[in-house]
C-alpha cells in the first residue's frame, strides 16, 4: 500500500480510493490526486487530502446539510471528466473555508465525485450563488 506524509500523519491508503481530478481544483491545478478522510471529531465534516501536493488538505462538507435550497446546475459536458453515466451516482461536496471567526461555504465551485469511476471534477456555477455563503454557528458560553 502507498503511504503519503500529511499534516494527518502518515496516510497508507489503497490505490481503489485515489479521487482523480483531471483539470485539478481551483488554485491547485497540479493536484489531481486525492483521498476523502472522514474527520474524527465531527461526521459533517470530510477532507480531501491531496497525494500529490502532501501539504494541501481541503475541509469539504455536503453543501445540503446546511444550504437545503441548494441546487447544482451542470451540464453534461462539464461532467464528461467524470465517465459520468446517467444512472452513475455522485456525490457534492463543497469547500468550507474560514475568514477570521466565520466559517463559510463555496457555494459558487462545488466538487462532484463520480462514486463509480473514482473521477472528481470542480464545477464554477454562473448565477448568484455565493463564493463565501457564512455559516451560523452557535455561540460560545462564557464562563463567569
Amino acid at each position: 500500500m502507498p503511504r503519503v506524509h500529511t499534516r494527518f500523519g502518515s496516510l497508507r491508503y489503497d490505490s481503489r480510493h485515489v479521487l482523480h481530478f483531471p483539470h485539478g481544483l481551483v488554485g491547485f491545478p497540479g493536484c489531481r490526486r486525492w483521498l476523502l478522510l472522514g474527520d474524527r471529531c465531527c461526521p459533517a465534516l470530510a477532507w480531501l487530502q491531496s497525494i500529490d501536493c502532501p501539504e494541501v488538505a481541503l475541509a469539504v462538507v455536503s453543501p445540503r446539510r446546511f444550504v437545503p435550497h441548494f441546487q447544482l446546475r451542470v451540464s453534461r459536458q462539464e461532467l464528461a471528466p467524470l465517465q459520468w453515466r446517467p444512472a452513475d451516482p455522485v456525490q457534492v461536496l463543497v469547500i468550507l473555508t474560514r475568514r477570521g471567526e466565520t466559517l463559510a461555504l463555496n457555494l459558487k465551485a462545488p466538487v462532484v465525485l463520480s462514486l463509480r469511476s473514482g473521477r472528481g471534477v470542480q464545477v464554477i456555477q454562473s448565477g448568484p450563488l455565493p463564493l463565501a455563503y457564512p455559516l451560523a454557528l452557535p455561540r460560545r458560553r462564557r464562563s463567569a
